[in-house]
């Protein structure tokens, strides 16, 4: 049974960022096919928790060939892009200008699809904070249900 959203995503608004991508892109380093986050819509540390959100478009470079004909998210990306939300979570309040890495995943589920013209809204509840190491809840969903989940485990490299 999949557990609740982590968040109450009908008392934000979906569509206004608190943090536009030229921003992250201060903070998170990845460029090209490797950016996967288009804008953050909350951000509170107080209560150790951020929501953001990738615009899946028809002309990412995965289309083509997952799956020729119906295009699906890769799960390896959907995490990513939760990764690079918890980055930023990390590195905004821990105040660190170091590269935070994966240092593993856990309790991965995935409960749905995501395809091109979705907006994957991407939620991370951090649960421990350290100068070397984060560890984040993280939830992806679409149309209000929930896609994936799991465990996210960052390491300062």
């Amino acid at each position: 049974m999949p557990q609740e959203i982590l968040i109450d995503l009908n008392t934000l608004d979906l569509n206004k960022s608190v943090v536009d991508r030229e921003t992250i892109r201060v903070i998170i380093p990845h460029r090209f096919e490797m950016e996967q986050l288009n804008g953050i819509i909350k951000f509170d540390p107080e209560q150790g928790i951020i929501v953001g959100y990738k615009d899946v478009t028809p002309d990412e470079f995965w289309v083509r060939g997952h799956i020729p004909g119906r295009p699906l998210m890769p799960g390896v990306l959907m995490l990513e892009a939760a990764a690079q939300l918890c980055t930023y979570y990390y590195k905004k309040t821990i105040q660190d200008d170091r590269f935070l890495g994966f240092g593993g995943i856990d309790k991965v589920k995935f409960r749905g699809k995501v395809v091109p013209g979705d907006r994957l809204i991407l939620i991370a509840k951090n649960t421990e904070l350290r100068p070397r190491r984060a560890i984040f809840d993280t939830q992806g969903v679409v149309d209000g249900k929930l896609v994936f989940e799991g465990v996210i485990i960052g390491m300062v490299v």
